[in-house]
């Protein structure tokens, strides 16, 4: 695996592959891997000729009172397991090289689907991902780029900018890699401490009840939240931001489940804000 650190040197690495017709997949990454991010890499090394992870912990999209300070950093160790998953190159520019003095370009999307859940309990977040995104689409011009459905909104809004930006990337969402008790891999679990990560599974034991309601005739959306609510509540003291059932191509709010849609949520537990989701599909008669 080849390491870069700059545009140019990543372009120079890039361009002859692309001059003989090898498809290029990009991970975007802000490092501190774990198993969520591998099965990523190894879905692209798998599609595609040349795989392209980065690691850079993007500034933009952190608020004021955020984690960017504390978010975890291991540079060392994520080269280590982007060669393992068999990644080609390895880009981690300087945030100068990304954003360099002056820069004064942002990429929005101001509709409610944007505006909505993450959009709003962290309104400058989704600028910066996009943003992030778009840069690193330019830089890489990947066929394929891959998200995880863990973020299951900001992959939604990316696709949407590839699309309606005309970008020839094909944006992917593969499946979320969970713990053996549900909870969904994140770069932030390892704040938790032993009582709260054991809280946290309350998660996606919500998610699942919600699923269960739903296959055995529930198809109330406020009935499931409530499902949901009470499972994270009986689990220890929390903070919900949000738990919503929405409409998986708008994420606008559902009161029926009829058809498919996409359950969400995020919760802060001690210090530590998770998210979590899942897709519910109702039983066919």
């Amino acid at each position: 695996m080849q390491t870069f650190a700059t545009i140019s040197a990543l372009r120079s690495f890039l361009a002859p592959h692309r001059a003989s017709g090898h498809t290029i997949g990009f991970v975007p990454t802000m490092g501190a891997l774990h198993e969520g991010h591998l099965s990523l890499v190894r879905r692209a090394v798998a599609d595609c000729d040349i795989a392209v992870v980065s690691i850079f912990v993007n500034p933009t999209q952190f608020g004021p009172t955020e984690d960017l300070a504390r978010y975890p950093r291991d540079l060392e160790g994520d080269s280590r397991l982007c060669a393992s998953a068999g990644a080609h190159a390895r880009f981690a520019p300087e945030p100068r090289e990304i954003y360099p003095e002056g820069f004064c370009t942002w990429v929005e999307q101001n509709d409610a689907t944007a505006r909505c859940l993450e959009g709003e309990h962290r309104p400058t977040h989704f600028r910066g991902v996009l943003t992030v995104c778009l840069k690193f689409f330019n830089i890489v011009q990947p066929n394929r780029a891959y998200f995880g459905q863990k973020d299951f909104q900001q992959a939604l809004l990316v696709r949407r900018m590839a699309r309606q930006l005309d970008l020839p990337t094909e944006v992917v969402t593969c499946p979320i890699i969970r713990e053996a008790d549900g909870l969904a891999m994140s770069s932030r679990n390892r704040y938790l401490d032993p009582a709260a990560r054991k809280q946290a599974a309350s998660l996606s034991r919500g998610l699942e009840k919600a699923r269960a309601a739903l296959a055995a005739g529930e198809r109330s959306a406020a009935a499931l939240t409530a499902l949901i609510r009470a499972e994270l509540l009986a689990a220890g003291p929390c903070e919900i931001d949000y738990i919503a059932i929405a409409d998986p191509d708008t994420l606008a709010p559902v009161e029926t489940v009829d058809r498919s849609a996409v359950a969400l949520l995020a919760v802060r537990i001690a210090t530590t804000r998770l998210i979590d989701n899942l897709l519910l599909t109702p039983p066919q008669p």
